[in-house]
């Protein structure tokens, strides 16, 4: 049998499985900003990533709801479409892998996924008018 046509790593588990290790993943990546695991998990979820991030800054409702669907996380898809995506200036590329030291225990190759500009995760939060309208 022959894998032309066949794009994504198994990581020799089911479907449900991997889509769950991809999301956890993801959800790591755009919380803390920077993820170190093997270099293959790497260079799937950079895949995965930055085409959410490609959705995420074109903004509008129904891609707030791609990205809520595709990440299971709605706090972090907010955190992605309103404090991350507006920040990246790049059309693509958004994100990069740097090789880390191999794995003590089993020596797999590691690497550590990141974005490639730097990003101030505390959003400026607007004020909300709170003023009552006095009755005349």
């Amino acid at each position: 049998m022959h894998r032309h046509g066949y794009q994504g790593r198994k990581f020799g588990r089911k479907t449900d499985q991997r889509r769950a290790l991809t999301r956890g993943l993801m959800c790591s990546l755009i919380k803390y900003q920077e993820v170190t695991t093997t270099l293959a998990r790497a260079k799937e979820i950079r895949r995965e990533t930055e085409k959410l991030i490609t959705i995420a800054k074109k903004g509008g409702l129904s891609n707030r709801r791609l990205v809520i669907s595709r990440l299971n996380d709605i706090e972090t898809a907010n955190l992605l479409m309103d404090v991350i995506a507006p920040q990246i200036t790049r059309d693509s590329g958004y994100l990069k892998i740097e090789h880390a030291e191999n794995r003590k225990g089993d020596n797999a190759e590691m690497g550590t996924i990141s974005f490639v500009d730097s990003i101030n995760l505390e959003k400026e939060v607007p004020k909300k008018k709170t003023e009552k309208k006095e009755d005349k």
